[in-house]
């Protein structure tokens, strides 16, 4: 389904923007029998209902414009905050997230786990470091970038 989100993306990012906001995800996927595109976005003061509301009409009546249709089922617009635990989809993100509790999830175990959550204190051309608390004791972990399937914020408890 990325040529339906490649193809409106496009339409959908400067509507976003337009309203204040940056563009966080989209998706597009089925739960039980309905489809679902769902809009992420936020702004530095936190997004609201009325910004949400706003978006979604604007997209609505643009993805109607579109011919032909990309959609190949009925679908549902949902658009929303990304939350507390917001993905960090690309590398503007990762780097505006340095500082940050994040949750790192690998393709393969690093350090011998398949993800970890610390605080990420650096990014360079070819690593993450991230700073982990290992019982009493912190660590520096570099994480190679390529090792990394997915990152987003997390909550520290």
């Amino acid at each position: 389904m990325s040529a339906i989100i490649d193809k409106v993306t496009p339409i959908i990012e400067p509507i976003v923007e337009a309203q204040g906001c940056q563009l966080v995800d989209i998706e597009y996927v089925k739960e039980g029998r309905s489809w679902f595109l769902r809009v992420y976005a936020d702004k530095p003061e936190r997004i609201d209902i009325d910004d949400c509301a706003r978006i979604s009409e604007q997209v609505s009546e643009a993805l109607d414009l579109i011919k032909p249709d990309p959609f190949p089922e009925a679908y549902f617009l949902e658009v929303s905050s990304p939350g507390a635990e917001r993905p960090l989809k690309t590398e503007a993100a990762i780097q505006a997230a340095v500082g940050e509790y994040v949750h790192l999830s690998y393709y393969a175990p690093q350090y011998g786990e398949k993800f970890h959550e610390g605080t990420l204190v650096d990014v360079n051309d070819a690593v993450y470091v991230l700073e982990v608390q290992v019982k009493t004791v912190k660590k520096r972990l570099e994480i190679d970038k390529k090792a990394v399937a997915k990152a987003r914020l997390a909550i520290k408890f």
